[in-house]
């Protein structure tokens, strides 16, 4: 078992309509489609998978599709932002490309010697691209349309909303083995020893903020990597010794996962690295089609019937 965590594996949060989405992250964001497919509990709504070229750990963004459902409300007890890296000479790309296709984009602000650009997503999503202090050496092996200078890099991190800092600032390093890695006002960071671009987490102290409500607009969940399935079960181990409800491992046919409640209230997951996004289709036709788990497959035709078609857009310019 790894001494901490590795880092994450990927975000899932909850979009409106589907297209929409898919026009956001591949066409402005030039984000791949790993995997089209259905959320398991709901197989008549899209869970859409984006990630890099080859749908690797640690790249990963998907969504829950809530056709006509509300929007969220951010609070404590959430994921609140969703951060990506990009280069450190990518900044005024990426402002005027967000800019320039119409995006809810804000000015770049400095961070714990960062510097980061914070904007929203068409359902109110709030995202960051951040340029960090230290360097980035991941390949960004992402499908043409941003040239591969400025292309994003994989997750920077996560941002939580706690009412309550101590309990969530414990669990990340005494339990998971993220180390501090700097403060400023209410908001603290937490990282992966030794690998800066794994994904860490930053921790923001809101004694009296209300409540997150989950629906469209917000992250559902964090999930963290396990690069086997025996140190998943140790992680597991771990957890509930430490008095946290843990589940049991479940299939998700790209992944096997675990989830529980951190203190703060915010929903983690723990999912393996195997058997990956390429189980059910060769790499280079990530996305193509609709994939099934095999207990769907012989209700493929009502489920096709359920969703709405999908068009996956070029890169804008």
């Amino acid at each position: 078992m790894d001494a901490h965590i590795p880092g994450l594996h990927h975000v899932t949060a909850i979009c409106g309509d589907a297209q929409a989405n898919v026009d956001f992250y591949v066409g402005v964001l030039g984000l791949r489609v790993v995997k089209r497919t259905v959320n398991f509990d709901a197989p008549d709504t899209y869970h859409l998978y984006y990630g890099d070229g080859a749908g690797r750990p640690g790249t990963i963004m998907t969504f829950f599709a809530w056709p006509g459902a509300p929007r969220g409300r951010r609070g404590t007890g959430q994921a609140i932002t969703t951060s990506f890296a990009i280069p450190a000479a990518s900044v005024g790309y990426w402002t005027g490309r967000l800019h320039r296709l119409g995006v809810a984009v804000q000015s770049p602000i400095e961070r714990l010697g960062d510097t980061v650009i914070p904007f929203t997503d068409h359902d109110g999503l709030a995202l960051e691209l951040v340029a960090a202090s230290h360097p980035d050496a991941r390949d960004p092996d992402w499908p043409a349309g941003v040239p591969s200078e400025h292309a994003i890099r994989g997750f920077h991190g996560v941002t939580l909303a706690v009412d309550g800092y101590e309990r969530s600032a414990a669990l990340l390093t005494t339990t998971l083995g993220f180390e501090p890695a700097g403060e400023t006002g209410n908001l603290f960071r937490f990282a992966v020893p030794g690998h800066a671009a794994a994904g860490g987490v930053d921790v923001v102290c809101l004694p009296d903020a209300p409540r997150g409500r989950t629906a469209v607009g917000t992250v559902h969940h964090v999930a963290w990597r396990a690069r086997t399935d025996a140190a998943q079960a140790a992680w597991r181990a771990r957890l509930v010794a430490g008095g946290l409800d843990v589940t049991p491992q479940l299939d998700r046919n790209y992944f096997r996962s675990i989830y529980f409640r951190e203190p703060g209230g915010v929903l983690f997951e723990i999912a393996t690295d195997a058997p990956g996004f390429a189980v059910d289709e060769p790499v280079e036709h990530l996305g193509s089609t609709l994939r099934l788990p095999r207990w769907l497959e012989r209700h493929r035709a009502e489920v096709e019937a359920a969703l709405p078609p999908l068009r996956i857009p070029p890169v804008s310019g």
